[in-house]
């Protein structure tokens, strides 16, 4: 629908400037984000539909923890202000109407 709309804003920018995050997990965070908005780019407005999308690419984030554990890091400050701004920014871009603290309700990091 929209190419390349979601280039207006980047994903986990203080993840991939601080070498204390393997890019490579920080694709993977990326990655479960990239589906949120692709979700959002096939027009979908449903609060509780996106809010679902939103608590799936948490948990699937959360997943990752052990991953991050295993390369001498960590989903700790800097991670978690990183996603949390990322998932503001998609929200923001799309006109969505969901506070970040709750978008971000299944976190446990």
């Amino acid at each position: 629908m929209r190419d390349n709309d979601s280039a207006s804003f980047e994903y986990l920018k203080d993840m991939y400037i601080d070498g204390y995050y393997p890019n490579f997990l920080v694709d993977k965070v990326k990655a479960e984000l990239v589906k949120v908005v692709e979700f959002l780019e096939q027009g979908n407005q449903d609060v509780e539909e996106i809010q679902s999308k939103l608590d799936f690419a948490i948990h699937a984030i959360n997943d990752l923890a052990v991953e991050f554990d295993e390369n001498d890091s960590e989903i700790e400050t800097v991670a978690r202000e990183s996603i949390a701004q990322t998932v503001e920014d998609i929200l923001a871009f799309f006109g969505i109407e969901i506070d970040t603290e709750e978008a971000i309700r299944e976190r446990d990091w």
